[in-house]
């Protein structure tokens, strides 16, 4: 990135990286939670959780009959915890109308679609100058940038680079140094290949300076705010369409879900797309005090999933909103079953 003011900026030139299959991971294939895991998977709930659940579930269902949106929006664990398959499947039979996520969520979709393996050991990486300098990250910059020229959205340029083999030798011919054809091992576990291939959007909503992606040469803001920008207009274009219902997830998103979904909602009304009757759910681990949501003193005043999924949004939108507690290793596969079990 060129910058020509009057500070001094870091040189990411000098930045060294190296191979990813070089790199530890915590998260592998037999991490994953395959549907046919899901009928005999021990669920630890709570009794108001496992009511939360159903009736999330029923309303899911409820709005698929009718063709009404149903969003999720994730952040990185729910990939990292080996639940992204669960996601692929519901988007298939056509149930999940919109995916979204940070770019966190994406870079691990990525891994795992290119190697089987994601999530590397941070502590042990950090000290060393190697967190997050694994070279086959520039494969991302260099999606996002190619994809920018081509005004695409984020997720649909990273889905593009794993489906679309003409996309991704044109992607890897503008990386310096890297003459050999990348093969995705396992596209099969990929969330952003399984939306790309059903047409269902994976809009992707980013920082600068929050992902991995950003400490190398290759980074170039201008691309990713570019491809993020498009991808919110995407989403803000499926939340116009809950004028009759519909469905919106957040799972374990503290700040940028909430934040994108509020906006996207306030988009929406003032262009005379009004939600109405709209269902809305967090997933997350922390306790919810109703009573908090108005007291500006309160600690879970300032949590911004709680505040503005469980409470501002329905509120505002004559809708229901649940917060579901727990582990979402228990919670997701739960609302999973539940789900087919209805259809």
């Amino acid at each position: 990135m060129d910058y020509r003011g009057k500070y001094k900026v870091f040189d990411p030139s000098k930045i060294r990286t190296y191979p990813l299959s070089a790199r530890v991971n915590k998260v592998t294939l037999k991490d994953i939670i395959l549907p046919a895991d899901v009928e005999n998977l021990p669920v630890k709930v709570s009794g108001e959780t496992r009511s939360d659940i159903e009736a999330v579930s029923q309303a899911i269902v409820s709005a698929h009959k009718v063709g009404s949106p149903i969003i999720v929006f994730t952040g990185a664990h729910l990939i990292k915890n080996g639940l992204g398959v669960l996601l692929i499947d519901l988007v298939k039979r056509g149930v999940i109308t919109l995916v979204a996520g940070n770019a966190a969520a994406a870079i691990h979709d990525f891994e795992l679609a290119l190697i089987g393996q994601t999530s590397e050991n941070v502590p042990d990486a950090l000290g060393k100058g190697q967190f997050g300098m694994a070279y086959e990250l520039a494969y991302i910059n260099a999606a996002i940038s190619f994809g920018n020229k081509q005004k695409l959205g984020f997720g649909e340029a990273l889905g593009k680079m794993i489906c679309d083999e003409d996309f991704r030798r044109q992607v890897l011919s503008r990386l310096a140094g890297e003459n050999s054809f990348v093969n995705f091992l396992h596209p099969e576990v990929s969330v952003l290949a399984a939306c790309y291939r059903s047409n269902v959007p994976f809009t992707i909503h980013a920082g600068i300076g929050t992902d991995v992606t950003d400490q190398h040469p290759s980074f170039d803001g201008q691309a990713k705010g570019g491809c993020s920008g498009r991808d919110f207009l995407i989403f803000a274009n499926e939340v116009a369409k809950f004028t009759d219902g519909g469905v919106f997830l957040n799972i374990g998103s503290a700040v940028t879900g909430p934040e994108v979904f509020l906006k996207a909602v306030s988009m929406a009304a003032n262009v005379g797309n009004v939600p109405r009757n709209i269902i809305t759910a967090d997933f997350d681990l922390r306790d919810y005090s109703p009573e908090q949501m108005t007291d500006e003193s309160a600690q879970g005043y300032y949590f911004r999933d709680q505040k503005s999924v469980v409470t501002r949004i329905p509120q505002a939108f004559s809708g229901r909103g649940y917060y579901v507690q727990g582990d979402q290793k228990q919670t997701i596969p739960l609302l999973y079953k539940r789900i087919l079990e209805h259809l």
